[in-house]
């Protein structure tokens, strides 16, 4: 049987990795108030390195609605809604969470160009207030290479967004499932993002 071929390298149907790196057993279930929409673009639906889907996994209080297939139109009412929040590198980073916090926090799940796209052709997202999230420190491990300071994955983007308006407990989940992804992703011997 050649390598290609052989189990230990046949992806998981559920978290996309190697079976033999498969984190789907050690995904935690991470309650939430605030609903979290994370719109994925279609190129990224089969990619090992896409938290995005990992994450929809754990948050119990989530929806994953994917963006961009030839011919279909994207469904605004996914994104809408009185209380919705976007997460998005623009304006000032909040330190303090909304008054009132946001009943739901959307996150595009895409590389940066890509998200950017997003955020200008989805009609639902206009008019949406920003939630820019702090600057904090990028962990040691990455998925892949950041094209910028404070430009973070998905999973890390909604962490640090229920670090604000929920607190430590969700967030600290998340960050402890991303660090176990990256250490699998790095285990199938794709080199570490610098």
């Amino acid at each position: 049987m050649s390598a290609a071929g052989s189990p230990d390298l046949e992806r998981c149907d559920r978290c996309l990795l190697q079976r033999r790196v498969c984190v789907c057993a050690e995904i935690p279930t991470i309650a939430t108030r605030t609903r979290i929409v994370i719109v994925r673009h279609v190129a990224e639906r089969w990619r090992s390195s896409n938290s995005g889907r990992v994450a929809a996994l754990a948050l119990a209080n989530s929806e994953l609605v994917d963006y961009g297939d030839r011919g279909a139109r994207f469904d605004d009412a996914a994104v809408a809604g009185p209380g919705t929040w976007l997460v998005f590198p623009e304006g000032p980073p909040r330190t303090a969470a909304p008054e009132p916090p946001p009943e739901r926090i959307v996150v595009l799940d895409a590389t940066w160009q890509q998200a950017r796209r997003m955020r200008q052709r989805i009609t639902g997202l206009r008019g949406l207030p920003i939630l820019r999230l702090p600057d904090d420190a990028a962990p040691a491990l990455r998925l892949r290479a950041s094209p910028g300071h404070g430009l973070v994955s998905t999973m890390e983007a909604i962490a640090r967004a229920l670090r604000l308006v929920e607190g430590e407990a969700p967030a600290a989940a998340l960050e402890r499932l991303f660090a176990l992804l990256a250490q699998r992703v790095r285990a199938t011997g794709r080199r570490a993002p610098t």
